[in-house]
């Protein structure tokens, strides 16, 4: 096959249009004009033979054909992109800002070794730490380009971004050492007080309630806190009882709370790191992400 006969560029805008679904935002991410989106849209349906994107009641939706071209399609780019990439500098000469957004759990145990292995190794690497607004929120903002890395548990692959487990983590049942359930603690004693939650999105519900429901029992979750830090002065100051991800127990849990396994299993989960696939060649980007691995993983 002859490429010369072929505008490469539309491969471009096709994998914009690919993830967005959507000409005007594929338009913008590009710095395009809708139009000149549009226009190249019509060329891509013409060049793969294929709708690629087919208007329904709430918009745009992928072909089957375009729903394989994706990964491919990402795959080729991304492999264009290292072929052409200039030399790698030093990456101590790097001048860069990169953005992660995650909660205060993994933040507040990673932050600082994070800030401190940069200072050695890449002093010109400048963090920038944002709040986590959920998942969805998160993939958005790697695809805009808004961030460049986003840590907590992303369920679902989609071809559009690289996904790495940094850790798997278990429940822990945290109380008051002087709390009435502390003496006996069964499962009926856990139902009896009101528990906290933590959702950044303000969610009444977690994985402990499928787990109970499973079993026909229900809890009452009395407060619902955006945040794992605002927890423990809670459990101190009433009846209430958490269950936390382990590495989210305070350090002198020992002298001030009690801990229990959950009383019914509650599955774990994944810490996943995951950025675009436009970063997989970005030097700062990949030094930051292997240095948050490797803290992390050497955590007990």
């Amino acid at each position: 096959m002859n490429l010369r006969g072929y505008d490469l560029n539309l491969l471009v805008v096709l994998d914009a249009l690919l993830d967005e679904a959507h000409v005007s935002r594929a338009a913008k991410r590009l710095g395009l004009s809708q139009p000149a989106t549009s226009s190249a849209l019509e060329r891509c349906r013409h060049l793969f033979g294929d709708p690629l994107l087919e208007r329904t009641g709430g918009g745009m939706r992928r072909s089957p054909r375009a729903e394989t071209l994706r990964a491919r399609l990402k795959t080729l780019l991304a492999e264009a992109a290292d072929l052409i990439k200039p030399p790698i500098p030093d990456i101590r000469a790097i001048r860069q800002t990169v953005r992660i957004v995650m909660a205060d759990y993994p933040a507040v145990i990673v932050v600082g070794p994070l800030h401190a292995s940069l200072a050695r190794s890449a002093p010109g690497i400048d963090l920038v730490i944002q709040p986590w607004q959920g998942g969805a929120a998160a993939l958005d903002g790697l695809a805009k380009g808004t961030i460049d890395l986003a840590a907590s548990v992303f369920p679902r692959h989609d071809p559009s971004f690289t996904r790495k487990e940094m850790l798997r983590e278990h429940y822990r049942v945290l109380m008051r050492r002087d709390h009435p359930a502390a003496a006996d603690f069964t499962l009926d004693r856990w139902l009896d007080f009101p528990h906290v939650l933590v959702s950044a999105r303000g969610e009444t519900r977690g994985d402990l309630d499928d787990a109970l429901a499973a079993i026909g029992r229900q809890r009452h979750v009395g407060i619902v806190v955006p945040s794992f830090i605002m927890v423990p002065p809670l459990l101190e100051g009433a009846d209430l009882i958490a269950m936390l991800p382990s590495r989210c127990l305070p350090l002198d849990t020992a002298e001030r709370f009690v801990v229990f396994e959950p009383p019914i299993p509650v599955p774990g989960f994944p810490l996943h790191l995951a950025w675009h696939v436009r970063r997989n060649a970005d030097i700062a980007v990949q030094h930051v992400a292997g240095v948050m691995t490797e803290l992390l993983e050497a955590m007990p």
